[in-house]
């Protein structure tokens, strides 16, 4: 559930980006998956971060890990928020390339906030390109 200190920040063409919330006499802003996405700063800072960080990352790689032996690429299917009494998720899918031909690849379904072990791709991690 989201807290109701929570005010929600959008771009110009009205997609959530995250929210913002009080921290003292500061703001702090607060992405899409539920993660911090700045320190505690003014209100024109946080939403300043949230703009910078936008939401093309969700077409990024993510890494996904406790799953394998070793952590799983994957991509976003979903990310829908708590809201009110509704539990929010993260659903994920093992990287398929776009290959539209081949069998849908496993799905995982994760909490919202997305836990720490959803992570942006670094560099070693798997590239699915090498065995």
């Amino acid at each position: 559930m989201l807290p109701e200190d929570w005010t929600p920040h959008r771009r110009d063409d009205g997609e959530l980006l995250g929210w913002i919330h009080p921290s003292g006499d500061e703001w702090v802003a607060v992405d899409v998956l539920g993660r911090v996405a700045s320190d505690a700063v003014d209100w024109l800072d946080a939403e300043a971060a949230l703009e910078a960080v936008g939401l093309a990352w969700l077409a990024d790689v993510w890494m996904l890990e406790g799953e394998a032996p070793g952590p799983l690429r994957v991509r976003f299917i979903e990310v829908t928020p708590s809201v009110g009494s509704e539990i929010g998720r993260v659903v994920v899918k093992v990287d398929d390339f776009g290959d539209m031909q081949r069998p849908p690849t496993e799905r995982f379904t994760l909490p919202w906030p997305a836990p720490a072990r959803l992570r942006p791709a670094r560099p070693g991690d798997p590239d699915g390109r090498t065995l």
